[in-house]
């Protein structure tokens, strides 16, 4: 099983003196190839890119049988087009040995991507889930 939840604030800079927003025209070219990378790989899973309030936001989620590579590498893509980004995802994949006990969280903070465990929810078993008891 492979379940992720996440959003990213896409930004072009992390310059708090930048031009944001609609009429930001390296945001909108930014925002042209977001979209046509969600073309390639949009599934059965929520991966929506929209303007708000003047602002360009991914929103992503998704639950499936086994690991999808490619919602993991759009998250960091989306850091690497848009440097200033930032965001969270939450990843739980019961079949990455060593971590499938683990609920993931993955934070992009200006563009780049670290990962750790997100230790409000981690271990799966018993914080999220009562062991099995066959």
């Amino acid at each position: 099983m492979f379940e992720y939840h996440g959003w990213i604030n896409v930004q072009e800079s992390a310059d708090e003196d930048s031009e944001g927003g609609l009429g930001n025209d390296g945001l909108r070219r930014i925002a042209g190839a977001v979209a046509a990378r969600i073309e390639e790989v949009a599934g059965p899973g929520l991966l929506d890119l929209r303007w708000m309030n003047g602002e360009l936001f991914v929103h992503l989620g998704g639950f499936r049988n086994h690991r999808d590579p490619e919602v993991l590498a759009f998250f960091g893509e989306v850091g690497r087009l848009a440097p200033g980004s930032y965001g969270v995802m939450h990843v739980r994949d019961d079949e990455d040995p060593g971590r499938e006990n683990e609920v993931r969280v993955l934070r992009m903070v200006r563009g780049r991507v670290h990962e750790d465990v997100e230790a409000a929810l981690s271990p799966c078993i018993p914080v999220l889930e009562d062991p099995y008891r066959g």
